[in-house]
């Protein structure tokens, strides 16, 4: 896709980017028994019309835009595909290609942000954005629409999950509910630098683990376990995880309940 004339930009109808993704995904994703083998031809042009309703008031070449955009759908779908694939493979509790198109809410996020960076890397303002925020508001998955994720990628529940905009993210990369891929720093003066995290490929991220920097890498075929926070990198092949002492203890040698309320 070419880099887009833009207009000053004001905020474009939110229905039309919510009709726009939804549309894109049928497109995409026609339930049935033939889904993962039909073409994503937007025969009665309802994908493109919505794309060109949201970008109305973000450039002035959105026919051209549009246009650009639909000749990627089907390379896109074959992305997307081995993502569905690798977390049909990854997750014991799917059962079928199907299931986890139509259900599963990581993956509805990697489809948004695989078409939302799609058009972020066009030069598209604002819609990008719109797009993952409103993954972001269904699946409760916040992925900006400006990192690279290789392929195939798997989110597993998913919830809380947080990549950052200079996120970079590796082929075959497993991540878990609750993880966090983040900068060090909020300061606006580091906007143009790389502040988040690069993740090698093969390699796990587990629930709750967070990982922050810019200058951190997680070496290829490393796991990273739960509540682990990381900030420096780590070697390839490595397994890093937080050891934490759980205590028993029996209850009738107190003669008053233990209070945990502050």
């Amino acid at each position: 896709m070419g880099k887009v004339t833009k207009r000053k930009a004001w905020i474009p109808d939110n229905k039309a980017v919510v009709r726009f993704v939804r549309t894109t995904f049928k497109l995409m994703f026609p339930f049935g028994e033939k889904m993962a083998e039909a073409e994503p031809h937007d025969r009665d042009g309802l994908a493109r019309e919505h794309l060109l309703l949201a970008l109305d008031s973000l450039a002035d070449d959105r026919e051209k835009i549009a246009a650009d955009f639909l000749e990627t759908l089907p390379e896109l779908k074959k992305t997307l595909l081995r993502d569905a694939g690798f977390i049909l493979e990854s997750d014991p509790a799917a059962t079928q290609l199907i299931e986890v198109v139509a259900v599963y809410p990581g993956f509805f996020a990697i489809f948004c942000y695989r078409i939302a960076h799609s058009l972020s890397g066009a030069g598209v303002p604002l819609l990008p954005r719109m797009i993952t925020e409103y993954a972001h508001r269904e699946t409760g998955i916040d992925i900006h629409p400006g990192a690279k994720i290789g392929s195939p990628f798997s989110i597993d529940h998913g919830t809380g999950i947080v990549i950052g905009e200079t996120t970079e993210i590796g082929n075959n990369v497993k991540l878990y509910q609750g993880v966090t891929l983040g900068a060090l720093s909020v300061s606006k003066g580091k906007a143009a630098s790389k502040r988040h995290p690069t993740i090698g490929d093969n390699v796990i991220l587990y629930a709750g683990s967070t990982i922050l920097g810019g200058e951190t890498v997680v070496g290829r075929n490393s796991i990273i376990g739960g509540n682990v926070w990381l900030t420096e990198s780590v070697a390839p092949f490595s397994v890093v995880y937080h050891k934490s002492q759980i205590v028993v203890r029996d209850n009738n040698e107190f003669k008053e309940p233990i209070n945990f309320i502050i």
